[in-house]
Formats: C-alpha cells, structure tokens, sequence
C-alpha cells in the first residue's frame, strides 16, 4: 500500500494511492485522520484501509491533489552518515567502526514538487538521494532479527545539505536542517510491498544529468541495524524518520563543484518506491 499525506481542496488529508487515484481515508471511523495517528494505530487500521480500498469508492484523481509530505512534522528525523563504500571513498574518510548518526529538525520536511531554496547565506547547495524508513511501533532495545517487525513502511529522502554550514560543526546539525532541506516521499511504500529493502536500486538526477547510481546493497550499515544500535539508547515512536545515507556522486566531490542551482530539478527514483522530485529556487 502507498500511504500518503495530500491536499485536497485546501484541505488535509490522509490515504492511499491506487494507480492514478487516491483512497481518500476521511471519513472512515477505523482510519485516522493523520499518517502518525495511522501509523500508531496498526494492523486494525490497514485493515479498515484495505477495505476501503476494496470497495472501489472515496477516489480523488492523482491528478487533482497536492501531495504532501507523508509525515510532515516527524517527531524525530535521524540521518546516517558514511553509510555506503563508494561515498566513504569520495569523501578519504576512514570506514566508521560504529553507525555515526545526525538530526535534521523537523521544520526542513517538504513533499514531493515542493521548493528546494538556494539559502540567502550559501552558494553550496548538496543533494543526498537516500532510502528512508519510518518507525511503525514504539521500541526499545530491538534484536537486529525482530528489527523489521517495528518498520511501518519506505520512503524517499533527498538529505540536501548547506555544506559550508554542515562543516561548520561536527554534529552537521545546521547545515541539514535549513528551511527546505528535508524533501520527503511521494508515499510511504508499506513494508509488506519490499520484499528486500537491502536490494533496491537508488539514482539521482540533475535536470537530465545521472549523479548518483547504487543500490541499498552496499549500506555498511542495514535498516535492522540501525534500529538495533539506535534503540539502545532512545525510544523510537511512531512517526519516526531514519534515512540510511547516500552512495557516491555527491555534488561536492565532484569537479568542478556540482552544487545545486535555482532553475534545477533533482529527482530521487528509488526501485519499487518510485521518484521525488524537487525544484530548486532562490530563497524567497
């Protein structure tokens, strides 16, 4: 099932996409409202959407809605850092001995087609197409075998980074948090519909231009364990965003420098999820 947040006569609302249609799941007393409220609610609520589903009614034309980010406001957005090989390479970094994690806050989520602005105060804009997973269940202390059982569903993420701020500390924190920053989606691709999510092919583009070309396979780090490692120390909740790095063809080690531009279009297209896709403007 693809799960989305979405728009509709100026108002919001939650679903799933169906072909060239959206299941409007307002309405229904066993779906929330809201992706979290769904997320959290479990296997009762899929239930409730399949049927709705099923019954072939509540249908808005894909074309007709807005999508939004499918969880607007995560209550925690964390982010991997040197997670595949190849960008390890790029960068002359050594191999991390143990998952290196960073916070985007929440304020820099936008949806699929939103804006990406070049910041008043920084010329060197960064792409990082990544998978992203979300937090279905409230966990601690997860073994890495019963990791899956606690992933709602995948998603896309582009973690766009400022990246003379992100150097300027070593947390990253502001430099992956300015406005804009956190393109999300389209959807939330349920868990039940990846067969593997350490075998999805990921690209990025650049206008026309492939700049990133990998697949999960090569994270050094795996979904499972990052939630292993991550829930020894937090309590993950429903909701939660964890997006799992970015391979190789960065804009910054490229040369000359590949920095995003206003008038560009990045799109991240990752197997069986689909594409995100973001315009890139000048800072209003």
């Amino acid at each position: 099932m693809k799960l989305v947040t979405f728009s509709h006569n100026n108002y919001s609302r939650f679903g799933a996409v169906v072909g060239d249609e959206v299941v409007d799941g307002v309405g229904e007393l066993n779906i929330p409202a809201a992706m979290i409220n769904f997320i959290s609610a479990g296997e009762p609520a899929l239930q409730a959407m399949h049927k709705r589903i099923a019954s072939g009614n509540h249908r808005i034309p894909l074309a007709e809605v807005k999508l939004q980010a499918p969880i607007p406001r995560p209550g925690k957005y964390l982010a991997i850092s040197l997670n595949y090989a190849d960008h390890i390479a790029e960068t002359g970094r050594d191999r991390p001995e143990f998952p290196s994690f960073f916070t985007k806050q929440s304020t820099c989520v936008i949806g699929n087609g939103d804006a990406i602005h070049l910041p008043k105060v920084s010329d060197k804009l960064d792409y990082e197409g990544e998978l992203a997973f979300v937090i279905g269940k409230r966990c601690r202390h997860v073994p890495i075998d019963e990791a899956y059982k606690v992933i709602a569903g995948y998603t896309i993420a582009n973690d766009v980074s400022v990246r003379d701020w992100q150097f300027r500390s070593p947390t990253f924190t502001v430099g992956k948090s300015f406005d804009t920053c956190g393109p999300l989606g389209p959807w939330i691709v349920t868990s039940d519909e990846i067969s593997d999510p350490h075998n999805l092919n990921i690209k990025t583009w650049v206008d026309e231009e492939l700049r990133q070309n990998s697949n999960t396979r090569h994270m050094l780090f795996n979904c499972y364990e990052m939630i292993a490692y991550l829930s020894q120390a937090m309590t993950l909740e429903p909701g939660d965003v964890i997006s799992t790095g970015t391979p190789s063809g960065v804009g910054v080690k490229m040369e000359p420098r590949g920095y995003l531009k206003p008038g560009q279009t990045v799109t991240v297209e990752i197997e069986s999820i689909g594409k995100l896709s973001n315009p890139v403007i000048e800072e209003p």
